[in-house]
């Protein structure tokens, strides 16, 4: 069934990639109507810290804090706790951690929910800057990216997470394995003839629509188009037609 602009719009997840607040308050001014998701990278949170996330919260977006945490299990399980008391919606830690600092994340979150539905926590597989010469010759892990990505997202789904950050490619894999309620948000999205930027493993907005993903984070496709508000009204519009 095709999606309404308001649906697609809510697959969507603006990357806030900014130095500070002043640049990521501007594109919100301009993007402002379109209910997408909102994602506060460590750029920005380290720069403008919790009080924007409550702005953001304020204003009515859906918050993706993603800060990939990476730490002991009980390190883990406080930040949890911190960001699910911000009000975030969503954030993500690294499935490298292993099992037990994933599973912790989940119990600072809940501990630390007041309303009793915690934020949904995700984990990240593999970044989408990651190739197979980099996987193998310089992360030292052997195989395919792709079998890289469907271990950590079976151990993340057998910890009970939410979901996994994984690129397009690997979407249709990782549903197979986990579940089609297994949430995946895929970044590495770049319309047709955008710059790749960084990222190795990518799709166009459509075509990771077809794959079944169920968020899209798109960051500099839209904030350093000259236009941002033309830019991703093309986005839904494709997404749409699609």
């Amino acid at each position: 069934m095709p999606l309404t602009r308001d649906e697609a719009a809510g697959r969507i997840m603006v990357a806030l990639d900014y130095p500070d607040a002043a640049g990521a308050e501007r594109l919100l001014q301009e993007l402002a109507g379109i209910p997408c998701y909102m994602k506060v990278g460590m750029e920005l949170f380290y720069a403008a810290g919790p009080a924007f996330v409550a702005r953001l919260k304020e204003q009515g977006y859906s918050v993706f804090l993603d800060v990939k945490m990476h730490d002991i299990p009980n390190t883990v399980k406080g930040g949890a706790a911190s960001v699910t008391r911000l009000g975030v919606d969503l954030f993500n830690i690294h499935a490298a951690g292993g099992a037990a600092m994933m599973e912790a994340a989940l119990e600072g979150a809940a501990a630390a929910s007041s309303s009793g539905s915690r934020p949904l926590v995700i984990a990240v597989t593999q970044l989408t800057s990651t190739s197979q010469t980099v996987l193998n010759d310089e992360i030292g892990i052997a195989g395919s990216v792709e079998a890289a990505v469907l271990r950590y997202a079976s151990q993340a789904a057998d910890c009970g997470l939410d979901g996994v950050v994984a690129s397009p490619q690997e979407v249709t894999a990782v549903k197979e394995a986990c579940g089609a309620s297994f949430l995946t948000v895929t970044p590495g999205i770049r319309p047709a003839g955008a710059a790749l930027g960084d990222q190795s493993r990518i799709m166009t907005p459509g075509q990771a629509l077809a794959q079944g993903t169920d968020y899209m984070v798109i960051g500099r496709p839209i904030t350093a188009a000259s236009n941002p508000r033309a830019a991703l009204e093309s986005i839904l519009e494709e997404l749409v037609q699609a």
